[in-house]
């Protein structure tokens, strides 16, 4: 795997699809294509003292800007590191009285460096920021009403003192936020923590069955080649995940991210026809019994949004149960309202530590996603680890290491050897390896040991449960 720099890309303009960018050699998966620091990014309101303003890492412990007494960091390494940034963010929020909004906050660190270095080009940036896509002038009413009251917002914040900006470019820059704003991963890529702004991988356009993926690795983000690509090759990301039917992902892309997805996936309907999958043979039921169960996987999964957030997990369990009876007999394998419905069932399980009935729901799910999504799809890897560890907890020694070497494999190309969620797969692909031998040599003696160890040492609990989906590329404003 090497690791590659800009002058391995090159920006192209294409009639209908706008700027692009094209390999310059060939790339091998696990590649990275290039590297790319923040033009400025900026922590979620809500984890605003919980995650590092420097390098987005969740710590228990973080140090308070002593002025502001807003920004927070791991150390006072990553304070003094942060100031050339946080400087006229910090007089700013001292003048106003409180920290303004992320978006806010967003702006204004951007036109801080705009005012520090001049508009044009940047060093390493192919595109200056003030001319990456904003779609203001596509903006409906609801937006163009946001839009001004974050416009508001901003001048009551920006200080008198700074270069005053027109109102146009404070608009457009709103407006390169809302279109590019790419949400930043705490260190494991497990939760999104904030948002930023990356021009050149703003460049990379959408497909649904793409060649790269972005992973924000050590406070940069990276766009990794998920198969070969050779010399002139459009490099392609996908902004949404891609276990959706195609007509509710080109809905999604339409209302995001203004543009028809004209990808071989959404114009042929690939897939589609295994995300709708029923059962089939001589039982193989009437379409009106499909849409009945359809329906009733729909509202049940509207309860269990409700039942997860307010923490009644058992309440969660009985749902699924319900509900997977009647899929069962119904809904084929691969059908996304079955998988959905796994996938909650094997997480929530697995965090009240049932685990063999959550490992039993987690390898059926994966066994459709292996069907459905690209073999390097990254979404695909996180799930084939959780199946893994679920097996690994419910003392399915020998399933749990196969699924955890398969998420390993994957997660080298989609994150690489040096990223903290691959780090710790490594680790427990060491472990599994050395229980299954263990296992294999004395199946009595591991099981055994195995009840010994876990009574003196009970098993990690899971993470709790989250209604959040998986990071998705690019961060929209609720």
């Amino acid at each position: 795997m090497t690791k590659g720099g800009m002058e391995s890309v090159e920006l192209f303009t294409t009639e209908g699809k706008g700027r692009g960018l094209k390999a310059q050699k060939e790339f091998l998966p696990g590649d990275v294509i290039f590297a790319e620091p923040a033009y400025a990014a900026v922590v979620f309101d809500s984890l605003t003292h919980v995650i590092c303003h420097t390098c987005f890492k969740r710590q228990e412990r973080l140090h308070r800007c002593g002025q502001c007494k807003f920004a927070h960091y791991c150390d006072r390494t990553c304070q003094r590191a942060a100031w050339l940034n946080h400087k006229n963010e910090c007089s700013a929020i001292k003048r106003h009285g409180k920290a303004p909004t992320e978006n806010i906050r967003l702006a204004a660190r951007i036109l801080w460096k705009m005012e520090r270095e001049g508009t044009g080009l940047s060093e390493g940036c192919l595109v200056a920021i003030e001319e990456l896509q904003n779609h203001v002038d596509s903006f409906g009413e609801e937006e163009k009403k946001e839009l001004r009251a974050d416009v508001e917002s901003f001048l009551e914040f920006w200080p008198p003192h700074c270069q005053q900006f027109g109102m146009q470019l404070i608009s457009r820059i709103f407006g390169v936020i809302s279109c590019n704003g790419f949400t930043l991963s705490d260190q494991r890529g497990l939760q999104a923590v904030g948002v930023g702004i990356f021009p050149n991988l703003c460049q990379a356009n959408h497909d649904c069955w793409p060649n790269c993926t972005v992973i924000f690795n050590n406070g940069k983000i990276e766009l990794r080649a998920l198969s070969k690509i050779s010399p002139g090759d459009e490099l392609t990301v996908s902004y949404v995940d891609f276990l959706s039917l195609s007509e509710e992902r080109r809905t999604q892309l339409k209302k995001q991210y203004y543009f028809d997805c004209t990808c071989e996936h959404c114009k042929k309907q690939l897939k589609d026809d295994l995300m709708l999958a029923v059962k089939a043979g001589e039982s193989k039921p009437s379409a009106d019994t499909v849409k009945e169960v359809i329906q009733l996987s729909k509202d049940t999964l509207e309860k269990i949004n409700k039942a997860r957030m307010e923490g009644h997990y058992h309440e969660v369990v009985k749902l699924c149960r319900d509900c997977l009876k009647k899929q069962e007999p119904v809904l084929g394998d691969t059908n996304i309202y079955l998988l959905r419905m796994l996938s909650i069932a094997s997480e929530v399980l697995s965090y009240l530590q049932m685990f063999e009935e959550a490992a039993d729901y987690a390898k059926r799910m994966v066994d459709g996603y292996l069907k459905i999504y690209h073999p390097n799809n990254a979404q695909l890897g996180m799930a084939v680890m959780r199946a893994g560890v679920t097996h690994w907890h419910a003392g399915l020694i020998e399933a749990g290491h196969g699924l955890i070497c398969k998420a390993y494999a994957i997660l080298l190309i989609t994150h690489g050897p040096s990223h903290p969620i691959t780090k710790d797969l490594e680790v427990m692909r060491v472990q599994t390896e050395m229980e299954l031998r263990m296992f294999q040599q004395n199946e009595f003696m591991y099981y055994k040991m195995r009840e010994a160890a876990l009574k003196n040492q009970k098993i990690q609990v899971m993470p709790e449960p989250s209604n959040e989906n998986a990071p998705s590329l690019f961060h929209k404003k609720e």
